[in-house]
């Protein structure tokens, strides 16, 4: 399987910037390039979220669009790390953000087999 620890979490104004990192290690038997990566992110009170997501090369991404346009996703096979990069950030993207992996290119936290425990990301107004 793929372990995933997410960082880059922490308290921001509006308008600012964070970048979020997901770095994965990976048992024998199993690559870190064969799986998608994602980005979700969770409210208190609400339901998890899609923010964007990765295809193994990289070279396909996906955005809600609630972000599009401010967050991009990257990835590195070679170091195991993926990246979501936030601008323009605001009140209502306060949340806890989870790094996924997963077998299927789908907006849908039920086809990702592998969770971060979570970074906090507050943005102030």
């Amino acid at each position: 399987q793929v372990k995933l620890v997410e960082s880059g979490g922490g308290l921001v104004q509006a308008g600012g910037s964070l970048r979020l990192t997901c770095t994965a290690s990976t048992d024998a038997g199993y690559y870190f390039d064969h799986y998608i990566m994602a980005w979700f992110r969770q409210a208190p009170g609400k339901e998890r979220e899609f923010v964007a997501s990765i295809q193994r090369t990289g070279v396909e991404t996906l955005y809600s669009d609630s972000v599009k346009g401010r967050f991009t996703i990257f990835r590195t096979n070679t170091g195991k790390t993926v990246w979501l990069q936030m601008t323009s950030l605001q009140p209502e993207d306060t949340a806890v953000y989870y790094c996924a992996a997963g077998h299927v290119f789908i907006p849908n936290s039920d086809s990702y087999v592998s969770w971060g425990q979570g970074t906090q990301v507050t943005v102030s107004s």
